[in-house]
């Protein structure tokens, strides 16, 4: 690839497609494999509980590892941190493709995981560096569109591949993509050595978060089975407070270097940002999951009919993405993040009128403020919080945002299906729920208005 004779302009815009790609690939590996699931349960004769820990150990590892793989990026540097991901995410595909076993394929799908998990936050962290502060804005913005487009299009194009060539070419697609990703980064991404290069991460404290995350995510996941009030669910839960409590006095009485600094975990707007996320990431979750049962099992459509039918949001959300990128310059954080949630506090009331008895067609306005809402909210409050701490805390940052999505998402998932199993039809147990969404939306627009920084630039080297 001869990419000499570029200008600088040039050179920005193919790194920055690059790294948008890289996020794109992170996004539709995971969406694109989910609809092979069937497909992937009769190669291997497995049954559905089974294959669905496909999904479930991706989340798992991937949610788990994200914040340590965003400390990694930032102390080791983002550009050597984004090789190791993607070199993980190759080798593994590659390997995932020629599984024996449905274990063997398991392991593989961890281990790609994690290299998505580091491939991430330093993609983020690389984005933003790449753009002068004016524009950091339109970085969150087209990180956004990426996720957006590979949501969109992930099931679509995972269906055709396997109806088409197998299940195992949604994995053997991702090397020559990833590799085409690598070059182009190796060329036009310049090396970003680490403030501190002395810096030694806290391997007990990575550790026991590793393992207090382990147990929340699982204590989660199975109360979605089991419930909130099941014994082992409390169990999990109680193993989570006790591993971050021994997280906390490890890792701020070590002698390293503390995984998560201490001007981090004392920087109030930054940690109103996460629960903001946490609390609009409940009704997101809730719309990408119960929607397609909704429309699966009272109108019986297709899963390539229920791909298509979330279009309309994942449009929206993309194309507003873009929009809030631009829009954040001259807004600012408070004003894009708080009118975000109230746009999906909106879909979700609109969406909680479900009815068997409904036409389809009005699901559509309730999707398009959903997916609105999203594309105002997510850029927003992801460069609102890499700007509110310094430089050499973007990746981290970007990690633990996305660390309150996925925990956001995981008990949004819990109770939606808590509420929905309680109820004495799904029409009306996704009503309740959707309802309670749309509450804690508006919570979230509390949040946003009377928390989050409202200011519009960045200042000095990444403080708001």
């Amino acid at each position: 690839m001869n990419l000499k004779g570029l200008t600088v302009s040039e050179t920005r815009s193919l790194g920055l497609a690059a790294l948008i790609f890289s996020i794109f690939l992170i996004g539709y590996d995971y969406t694109a494999f989910s609809v092979a699931l069937p497909a992937i349960q009769k190669t291997f004769n497995i049954d559905l509980t089974t294959t669905m820990w496909l999904v479930n150990a991706y989340a798992l590892a991937f949610g788990v590892s994200v914040i340590s793989c965003g400390r990694l990026a930032d102390m080791l540097g983002r550009r050597r941190t984004f090789f190791m991901g993607a070199s993980l995410f190759s080798l593994f595909s590659l390997l995932g493709g020629f599984s024996l076993n449905i274990w063997m394929l398991m392991g593989c799908r961890v281990m790609l995981s994690i290299g998505g998990a580091l491939m991430w936050p330093a993609v983020i962290g690389m984005t933003y560096h790449l753009l002068d502060s004016k524009r950091a804005g339109v970085a969150g913005g087209l990180l956004m569109l990426g996720c957006a487009v590979a949501n969109a299009l992930g099931p679509i194009i995972g269906g055709i591949v396997t109806d088409s060539l197998g299940w195992r070419w949604i994995l053997f697609l991702n090397l020559p993509i990833t590799l085409v990703a690598m070059l182009v980064c190796w060329r036009l991404i310049g090396s970003d050595l680490p403030e501190a290069p002395s810096e030694r991460v806290d391997l007990m404290g990575l550790l026991f978060l590793s393992l207090a995350l382990l147990a929340l995510l699982v204590g989660l996941d199975l109360s979605v089975d089991m419930g909130f009030a099941n014994y082992r669910t409390i169990l999990l839960f109680l193993a989570f407070a006790i591993f971050f409590t021994v997280f906390i006095c490890l890792d701020y009485h070590s002698s390293e270097e503390p995984l998560i600094p201490i001007d981090v975990v004392k920087n109030k707007k930054f940690l109103a940002e996460g629960v903001a996320t946490l609390l609009v990431s409940v009704a997101f979750i809730a719309a990408l999951m119960f929607i397609p049962q909704f429309l699966s099992k009272i109108w019986s459509f297709s899963a390539i009919q229920c791909g298509i039918a979330l279009l309309p949001m994942m449009l929206a959300f993309g194309a507003t993405s873009f929009l809030a990128g631009h829009l954040y310059g001259r807004y600012g954080a408070k004003r894009l993040s708080s009118l975000g949630a109230l746009f999906m506090w909106a879909g979700m009331l609109v969406l909680s009128r479900l009815s068997a008895q409904i036409d389809p067609t009005t699901f559509v306005p309730g999707l398009i403020l959903m997916g609105v809402g999203m594309g105002l909210f997510y850029p927003t409050v992801t460069t609102a919080a890499i700007l509110i701490l310094r430089f050499n805390r973007a990746s981290l940052a970007a990690a633990i945002i996305y660390m309150f999505q996925i925990i956001g998402g995981a008990i949004g998932l819990g109770l939606n299906t808590t509420i929905v199993a309680l109820a004495p039809d799904l029409a009306t147990g996704m009503s309740r729920a959707f309802l309670m969404n749309a509450h804690l939306a508006l919570l979230g627009v509390v949040v946003s208005v009377f928390f989050i920084n409202g200011r519009k630039r960045i200042v000095g080297n990444g403080c708001c």
